[in-house]
């Protein structure tokens, strides 16, 4: 019989950037890679996601996971943060790929699962095959499973409402991250389900606020990557019903939400990197993903992404780093 799953914690969930050196074999480079998941913590952000979009997970190993997992755990630890949400991106093109990927990421210290619909045979993924899908491997994962939704990069692919309410049901699938920035679906989850048992969290945060109001519980944004606690800010100026601060606050995110889906994985790569002090060369995606080299589009990003570093300094973004100077 299934274990019910715990329910997915609310609030801003950063998908961890991958860092890798600039040779020919690109490794993880782990300095580095354990400095920014010391950052992303230290800032007090409630979740932290591996392997997912912006973290590469396309360009992963397995054994690659496992370890940034084992290193975020660790991290935690060290920072006094283990209650931070772990949760690792699990994929793959055969179900049996994605529940071996579950139990190596409970196994490293990963909470929750994020897992996209496989995609490579999509003309032959329908609903039906899609619910047949999240259910055998709900059914065979050792952690709850959080349904990507990102038609985007999964040929089209779209869990409908439909789909998310029958899979909802399941007493290991907790959630849904809605990459497709569908708020209707975000009400029509919330109307059926409470958050404990099936919750539906913002893809990006330039839409947190509007999905927090019909029943949202959080966003999972790459912002968080430069801006965790000022992501972190307005969900709590939110949650305390300071509305006003909360919408101004969202005005001025959403303008960084901007910059990075234009800017692209190698786009926000080069811009966090530039503006955390990491070295150039280490600011690139895995090949054949192109290098962000366009003078132009450098300065537009930075112009775009640039005005919050205030706010964010202001805020202590990581007090924990900065008391050590480790670095």
């Amino acid at each position: 019989m299934t274990t019910a799953g715990k329910p997915f914690p609310p609030g801003i969930h950063a998908p961890c950037l991958a860092w890798f050196g600039d040779d020919v074999s690109q490794e993880i480079d782990w300095e580095l890679q354990t400095k920014h998941i010391e950052y992303i913590i230290g800032s007090g952000i409630h979740g932290i996601i591996l392997a997912g979009t912006n973290g590469e997970a396309v360009a992963l190993t397995a054994t690659e996971k496992e370890k940034l997992v084992k290193v975020t755990v660790d991290a935690a630890q060290r920072l006094g943060r283990p209650d931070v949400t772990i949760t690792m991106g699990c994929g793959g093109q055969s179900t049996r790929d994605v529940i071996a990927e579950t139990k190596l990421a409970k196994a490293a210290g990963a909470e929750f699962a994020l897992v996209l619909v496989p995609s490579y045979f999509h003309f032959a993924m329908t609903d039906a095959a899609i619910v047949a899908f999240f259910e055998e491997l709900a059914d065979a994962s050792p952690i709850p499973v959080v349904i990507y939704n990102f038609p985007t990069v999964a040929a089209g692919l779209d869990c409908n409402t439909d789909v998310l309410s029958q899979l909802g049901k399941h007493p290991n699938i907790v959630g849904v991250k809605l990459t497709c920035g569908g708020i209707a679906k975000v009400a029509r989850i919330a109307d059926e389900f409470s958050p404990e048992k099936f919750s539906a969290v913002a893809g990006q945060s330039d839409w947190l606020v509007p999905a927090l109001t019909v029943g949202g519980t959080g966003a999972v944004t790459g912002v968080g990557n430069l801006y965790p606690k000022f992501c972190v800010q307005m969900y709590d100026l939110y949650k305390a019903g300071k509305l006003k601060e909360a919408e101004a606050a969202q005005l001025r995110l959403a303008q960084m939400e901007w910059g990075f889906a234009k800017g692209g994985i190698n786009g926000t790569k080069w811009a966090v990197g530039k503006f955390l002090g990491y070295a150039t060369e280490k600011r690139h995606c895995r090949r054949p993903y192109p290098q962000f080299v366009d003078v132009a589009k450098q300065e537009w990003i930075s112009k775009v992404v640039e005005p919050l570093l205030a706010d964010e300094k202001r805020l202590n973004s990581s007090p924990l780093l900065q008391q050590g100077g480790k670095y």
